[in-house]
């Protein structure tokens, strides 16, 4: 997986960078702590946590949804583009990974609007449906096991209120994709995560070629 966008070469990706990107200091501050971390491959670029932000601002989000937390970047961005009455319900199962985050959450003084799950998403997402919250979400964003995709997207899709978007990352996987002679599980899981997309009438889709790969699915009223 990428942590800035596929295709581009460094002196154009640093022009992208100095035009476009408006980076909170407490984000880039964030950002540089986790570039240190082994499993730094896993953050997302800032382009697209501003992208991501735009977006919420966009459909008037409120109450938003997160699968796959790591240090907490993108819950972070999201965060500080909601309302003060905004909630975000934030899904992992790695407690340390997520300690990070809630230090950077409350640095920013959002902590309160975060109610972060350490608990197999699934199970968060089936309880939360079990609850009554059903049509309840304005935004998701699934960015964890690419095996349970399919499971993430499913239950998240149940949870958006119709006109409700969702985010899912990763789905370009650094190429690997396109390419026939890759076949480990996680690729396969998302070449057949992609096709089921493709072919789900309930959402409008648009494959967003930013970072690894970004597809936007909006609820459609059926």
């Amino acid at each position: 997986m990428s942590h800035k966008t596929l295709g581009l070469d460094s002196q154009l990706y640093n022009y992208l960078l100095s035009s476009c990107l408006r980076e909170p200091e407490i984000l880039r501050q964030l950002r540089w702590q986790t570039a240190s971390h082994r499993m730094a491959r896993m953050q997302i670029a800032p382009e697209q946590g501003q992208f991501m932000a735009l977006l919420v601002q966009l459909i008037g989000a409120k109450k938003t949804l997160e699968v796959g937390v790591f240090t907490g970047y993108s819950t972070l961005a999201v965060a500080l583009s909601l309302p003060p009455d905004g909630k975000i319900i934030a899904c992992d199962v790695n407690q340390e990974y997520t300690d990070i985050a809630q230090q950077y959450w409350q640095a920013a003084g959002v902590a309160n609007m975060i109610d972060l799950r350490i608990a197999p998403a699934l199970e968060t997402l089936d309880r939360l449906l079990a609850n009554g919250e059903a049509q309840t979400f304005d935004f998701a964003f699934i960015d964890a096991d690419k095996e349970n995709y399919q499971g993430y997207y499913e239950r998240s899709l149940q949870l958006l209120r119709t006109g409700g978007l969702m985010a899912i990352d990763n789905v370009l996987w650094g190429g690997r994709v396109a390419n026939p002679e890759v076949a480990d599980r996680h690729t396969q899981a998302i070449r057949a995560f992609n096709h089921l997309l493709h072919q789900d009438e309930r959402v409008t889709i648009s494959m967003v070629p930013i970072t690894d790969g970004l597809t936007l699915a909006l609820k459609r009223g059926l």
